[in-house]
């Protein structure tokens, strides 16, 4: 006998939730004074779980779950933005360019890498 389906949004939500709380656990664990290290470690790792998890054709609960909920949480679009203006700002063009390069290219490696592992 099985139970009856676990709701979407549950499946979103308890996913944001272990996201959420890995995102701090990684940005207190990868603290860099002058650089924002942590939004380049979540993005890249982010990248890699959601692609592995694709390549991988995770089911749809597994999907929202860790896609949508986790990964969702995890990565952040928001700061890396934030933290490239704040770069700019400090006259810190050059760190600016590296720091969106290299979530652009991490991306790109860990997206690569996955396939490797799992497609």
């Amino acid at each position: 006998m099985t139970g009856a389906p676990v709701p979407p949004a549950f499946l979103v939500g308890l996913g944001g939730a272990l996201g959420a709380v890995l995102r701090f656990v990684v940005g207190e664990a990868v603290r860099a004074e002058d650089y924002p290290a942590s939004t380049l470690v979540v993005n890249v790792a982010g990248t890699f779980a959601l692609a592995a998890l694709t390549f991988a054709s995770a089911g749809e609960d597994a999907t929202l779950l860790f896609g949508t909920g986790a990964c969702g949480a995890f990565t952040t679009f928001s700061s890396f933005s934030v933290d490239v203006v704040g770069l700019v700002d400090d006259g810190r063009v050059g760190a600016a360019a590296g720091h969106a390069l290299g979530n652009l290219a991490g991306a790109g490696l860990a997206i690569a890498f996955a396939w490797l592992l799992v497609g």
